[in-house]
């Protein structure tokens, strides 16, 4: 189950309910995805298609 947290300019934010407990969101858009962990501050985990400008609009 993947519950999307919400949509913004073409991104998709959501989790996944049993994945590892350290706090993290994915972002999926048509270019690709990224993972973001969330505390103890916003850092980006993995990422696979996106650029620096998508990225650092998603992740600020």
């Amino acid at each position: 189950m993947s519950p999307t947290v919400f949509r913004e300019s073409g991104f998709r934010f959501y989790f996944f309910s049993r994945e590892e407990s350290w706090m993290h969101i994915h972002v999926h858009s048509e270019k690709g995805e990224a993972k973001f962990w969330i505390e103890p501050q916003i850092e980006l985990a993995q990422n696979y298609g996106l650029s620096d400008t998508e990225l650092n609009l998603v992740g600020s």
